[in-house]
C-alpha cells in the first residue's frame, strides 16, 4: 500500500512539474492534486526534494537495468538520456529551479554507480585497490554527468546517440590504460 501511495504522490509531482518549476510547487499543491492529506505526504517523505529523489531512484534507476558493464555502458547512458527525454518537462523544470542540486546529486550518484560497476569489471584480475578504482570511476562520473547536465541546460537538442558516441571515443582504451598503470606499480 505504501508503494501505491508513493507512486501516486510521484505522479502528482510530475503532473505539477509539467506546469511549473519545482520551486513553485508546495506540498499543499501535491496533496491537493493527489487527493490525500498532508499527514499522508509527510508519512512517506520529509519534503518535496525527498519525493523528487525517490521518483528519480524509482523510475530512472529501474530504466537502467543490467547495462552496467564496459560492453553495455553506452546502452545504460542512452537509457538515462531516454528517461530525461521522456520526462523532458519534469527534468527541465527541476533543472531551472532551486532543486537543481538534487538533480545534479542524483546524476552524479547514478553515473557513479554505473561507472564503478564498469571499472570493477575491467579491473577484474588486476591488482588495483578499491580507492584507485573509485578514483577512475569518479573521473568519468564528473565528465559524463557534466555532459548530461549541459545537454539539459541547452534544451536537450543534441541527439543522445551523438553524445554517447563522443564519450565512447574518449573512454575507449583509456580506462584499461589507467587500470594497468595503477596495477603496474605493484
Amino acid at each position: 500500500m505504501a508503494q501505491i501511495t508513493k507512486k501516486a504522490l510521484a505522479a502528482s509531482l510530475k503532473n505539477l512539474l509539467a506546469q511549473k518549476t519545482l520551486d513553485k510547487i508546495t506540498v499543499i499543491d501535491i496533496v491537493k492534486d493527489c487527493e490525500v492529506n498532508r499527514q499522508t505526504f509527510y508519512y512517506h517523505f520529509h519534503d518535496i526534494y525527498d519525493l523528487v529523489e525517490w521518483t528519480f531512484l524509482n523510475e530512472a534507476t529501474r530504466a537502467l537495468g543490467p547495462d552496467k558493464t564496459y560492453e553495455t555502458w553506452q546502452q545504460g547512458f542512452l537509457k538515462i538520456f531516454g528517461y530525461a527525454l521522456e520526462n523532458k518537462t519534469l527534468i527541465k523544470n527541476i533543472y531551472h529551479s532551486a532543486g537543481r542540486g538534487h538533480l545534479t546529486q542524483y546524476l552524479y550518484r547514478e553515473t557513479g554507480h554505473l561507472l564503478m560497476d564498469v571499472v570493477r569489471g575491467k579491473a577484474e584480475g588486476l591488482p588495483v585497490r578499491e580507492d584507485e578504482m573509485a578514483f577512475i570511476a569518479d573521473f568519468y562520473k564528473y565528465a559524463f554527468a557534466g555532459i548530461l547536465l549541459e545537454w539539459i541546460r541547452d534544451g536537450m537538442m543534441q541527439e543522445p546517440a551523438d553524445a554517447i558516441e563522443k564519450l565512447s571515443v574518449l573512454i575507449q582504451g583509456n580506462m584499461e590504460a589507467a587500470l594497468e598503470r595503477y596495477s603496474a606499480g605493484r
